[in-house]
């Protein structure tokens, strides 16, 4: 009798797991007493949207190899897992599920998949997202920002807080952000409309274009690719760019009040349209260097490279 009960209760929790393949789901959990979500997704498409009740609710169609869905509450934190063997993870993301999880705005999200696309909005606490080739949208978040993927594109709008994006074959554009941005790529392009006071940008091979408002600090490192800049830069401020065979050219406010040093160690041009202040070869050797204040000096610009190009002038 025992047996048969026992084999009874794995034939009915085998169709449970199964019949959760590919079907539609509707799902609510109240979020009393949560500060965290966690959700895990390895392929497919999902969108997490911030809202003003004080429940979660999950809703769309499972991957058709989906084994099992947990949604769970957790001590302070609700669990989202569609579960698939892992081998699918490597799959594209019209095959995984197709996803929609509304949220409390005020509620941390933690989200991580493969071949996932997500698309995030309206939130207000931290977010941490990690992708590795799915693509990952982003409007109107908040507080502390990390958005990761591997050769997925990030595209944003209008994010506010500590903000790191980072991706490593995959582009990054970011429009109307503020606070503090970090934007990091290998191979891709990174492009930045920008209100935020802290702006660092590094890349190998991709090119960067940022359009910057009035920033305190501004960092940007490139190897081989191309850096166009216009900003303001405020008293005080510190900006530092580095390349190695990239060109870096920055278009500065009227009023800007600093002091400049450049430097080109294998030949490359250091161009000043800002005074006439022009650089000086070195008596032995290729490199150059040029150092002029502009004002009352009281912002710093360094700027260094290898074999390329610096350009400084107005707007």
């Amino acid at each position: 009798m025992n047996i048969i009960n026992t084999l009874m209760g794995i034939t009915f929790a085998s169709i449970a797991m199964a019949s959760w393949a590919g079907e539609r789901v509707n799902e609510t959990l109240s979020a009393e007493g949560v500060t965290n979500i966690n959700i895990e997704n390895l392929r497919g498409q999902i969108a997490i949207i911030g809202w003003d009740k004080n429940e979660v609710a999950l809703e769309g169609e499972l991957d058709e190899q989906s084994k099992q869905l947990i949604f769970e509450k957790s001590g302070n934190r609700i669990n989202v897992k569609v579960v698939v063997p892992r081998h699918l993870g490597n799959g594209k993301n019209r095959d995984g599920s197709d996803l929609t999880v509304n949220i409390p705005k005020h509620l941390s999200v933690d989200f991580s998949g493969v071949s996932t696309d997500v698309t995030l909005s309206n939130l207000l606490g931290s977010t941490e997202i990690k992708s590795v080739s799915g693509n990952i949208n982003a409007n109107k978040l908040q507080h502390r920002i990390e958005l990761g993927t591997v050769s997925g594109n990030i595209t944003s709008n209008n994010l506010s807080g500590k903000i790191s994006l980072s991706s490593v074959s995959g582009n990054i554009e970011d429009k109307h952000s503020n606070g503090e941005v970090k934007l990091k790529v290998v191979s891709g392009n990174i492009y930045s409309q920008s209100n935020a006071t802290e702006v660092v940008a590094n890349n190998i091979s991709g090119n960067i274009e940022l359009e910057l408002a009035a920033v305190d600090d501004f960092s940007v490192t490139t190897v081989s690719g191309d850096l166009n800049a216009n900003l303001s830069l405020n008293d005080s401020g510190v900006a530092k760019l580095s390349s190695v065979s990239g060109d870096i050219d920055i278009e500065f406010q009227k009023d800007i009040q600093a002091s400049f040093r450049m430097h080109a160690n294998a030949g490359g041009d250091l161009i000043n349209r800002l005074t006439n202040d022009q650089a000086a070869r070195a008596k032995y050797g290729p490199s150059s260097k040029l150092s002029f204040q502009v004002g009352n000096g009281s912002a710093t610009v360094r700027a260094n490279t290898v074999s390329g190009e610096i350009k400084f002038s107005y707007q």
